[in-house]
């Protein structure tokens, strides 16, 4: 059993410690909060062992009359592997911590490349792991843009891909992001980092990426444009995603319209907290003009890193292989999204978790 500690139950902590929950190889030693806030109580009656993530604060708990396991030091010094999920910048400041104790570590896309040994994406970049101390799993975005493209690069070649991306004010915990009411160029530079992040996990494919921030809480969405080396058909390419199970089509007969359908529709699949780990991508969008491909996707921020997260534990500190993997996390989790409204024999069978 792999023995795995999480830094940061936040948005993206919480769900990475229920994710390494169900795995049947894992351990979730534990997790940290800064403060006895809300999170910590939901972590306490998810049955998890709560570590006070700064010692000094370790008090505070105990007036609060929440009980710790102990401080951050003490859950390094009981794991395999800690997962970083503190907010950005954080996870740069934590990495002396853990190199203190020899304590293999991930980092997530907020913190910069040069945090970890390598950057990750289990499609594209699983054996980076191999002879690394750290990894840095990248963003939701870099996460979604490399599940979407390697496909497509390894199939038909990629001459040039370009990607409007109009992002996510902030989560829906964040009462103090923005904006309010307004769509704002953000960053105002164009290309915007994305594009070069994408090459740290998929390099050698050219992408050039524009980006907006819009006052909307739920999901991300690409405008997505490929100029390709070779001609598919816009058929070949629905088929060609739908044999990726972290890319789900969402059928033109569903009626959904956006992400607030998205949601709603997770939710009555029985996703935990509506999370959609898979890219969204629009079946009618997907389409094929001489060698320009076009699409819209859905990339939801909280949700798509998280197996992402699973493989690069194993990647760190096993000799499984990258499809191994895959279907280790896709299968505890229940990842693999299809819609009985799906056509076409190639539909994929849903995966049900096995918890």
């Amino acid at each position: 059993m792999i023995r795995v500690g999480v830094n940061g139950y936040g948005t993206i902590g919480k769900r990475v410690a229920d994710a390494v929950a169900t795995q049947p190889d894992m351990e979730l030693v534990g997790v940290t909060k800064t403060k006895p806030n809300y999170e910590a109580e939901a972590a306490i009656r998810q049955g998890y062992d709560l570590y006070a993530a700064i010692s000094d604060r370790a008090a505070a708990f105990d007036d609060a009359g929440v009980g710790i396991a102990g401080t951050l030091t003490d859950l390094l010094d009981s794991v395999d592997v800690i997962v970083d999920c503190t907010p950005s910048g954080i996870g740069a400041r934590n990495r002396s911590i853990y190199a203190a104790r020899d304590t293999p570590a991930i980092f997530q896309g907020g913190e910069d490349a040069d945090v970890a040994d390598a950057s990750f994406n289990a499609r594209t970049s699983f054996e980076a792991g191999r002879e690394a101390d750290s990894l840095r799993v990248v963003s939701c975005n870099t996460t979604g843009l490399a599940r979407l493209l390697a496909p497509l690069e390894e199939t038909y070649g990629i001459e040039k891909a370009r990607v409007t991306l109009v992002r996510r004010g902030g989560d829906p915990s964040e009462t103090e992001r923005g904006p309010i009411n307004d769509v704002v160029p953000d960053p105002t530079t164009v290309p915007s980092h994305h594009g070069p992040d994408v090459n740290t996990v998929l390099p050698g494919v050219a992408v050039d990426t524009a980006a907006l921030k819009a006052p909307v809480t739920t999901m991300h969405t690409h405008s997505v444009n490929v100029t390709l080396r070779e001609t598919p058909t816009t058929e070949a390419v629905r088929e060609l995603l739908a044999g990726e199970s972290r890319i789900f089509q969402i059928p033109e007969a569903a009626g959904i319209d956006g992400a607030g359908k998205l949601k709603e529709y997770a939710m009555d699949r029985g996703r935990p907290r509506g999370d959609l780990w898979e890219n969204c991508v629009w079946e009618e969008s997907i389409n094929v003009s001489g060698r320009d491909l076009y699409l819209f996707e859905n990339v939801h921020q909280e949700a798509d890193v998280v197996p992402e997260n699973v493989d690069a534990i194993r990647a760190l500190t096993t000799d499984l292989s990258a499809s191994e993997s895959v279907e280790r996390t896709d299968e505890a989790l229940g990842v693999g999204l299809e819609s009985l409204l799906s056509t076409g024999d190639d539909a994929r069978d849903p995966i049900t978790a096995d918890d």
